[in-house]
């Protein structure tokens, strides 16, 4: 059912899938979706996911997933998390990783929709701690288009790593680019 919405969405809005990969591949990864820069990302990306038959997670409020609609927010791959208490995500994402071989964990790298001088690193860390590979999801807005660009083992030299997942969304276009930083990471 989730294929077959996603489907109609993107038809509705005049999008495409792009994906030169086995989409299998992607099982058992850190997804990261940008250029992260309106609302509009997420259903576009949970859609594009869907299409691909990716079974995506993604945090969200547990506020969401508590509600008299929570089983919805469930439905779309919500992991509803306590924001008024500190929370070790990075520990809880990489629990949820090794007792769940299949599924796919989308984290915001840019952590906003607005400007930052950098990405967070929490995608980083789970990935390493899971030992899991970083799917490098993207949404170019100027040629409608969502796919998964490559697939990255980390290293553990995050500088090096950084410079390879910056290069790769140096050719995305996001909705809004004035509130996209190409330089994802500060050069010491």
């Amino acid at each position: 059912m989730k294929k077959a919405i996603a489907k109609f969405y993107f038809w509705l809005i005049g999008w495409k899938i792009n994906v030169q990969m086995d989409v299998s591949e992607v099982k058992h990864t850190v997804m990261i979706a940008a250029p992260h820069t309106s609302n509009w990302d997420f259903p576009n990306a949970l859609a594009a996911f869907w299409l691909m038959g990716v079974d995506l997670k993604f945090f969200i409020k547990d506020a969401y997933t508590k509600s008299l609609f929570g089983f919805i927010f469930k439905w779309m791959g919500a992991l509803g998390v306590t924001r008024s208490k500190k929370n070790n995500l990075v520990n809880h994402a990489v629990t949820i990783l090794n007792e769940n071989p299949g599924i796919v964990i989308l984290v915001p790298a840019e952590g906003t929709r607005s400007w930052v001088e950098e990405w967070k690193k929490g995608f980083y860390h789970i990935a390493t701690e899971a030992k899991v590979r970083i799917c490098l999801g993207y949404l170019d807005y100027k040629n409608k288009i969502a796919g998964i660009d490559q697939i990255l083992e980390p290293t553990g030299n995050i500088q090096s790593d950084f410079e390879i997942i910056e290069k790769s969304y140096q050719q995305w276009t996001g909705k809004n680019p004035e509130m996209y930083n190409p330089e994802i990471f500060k050069r010491e």
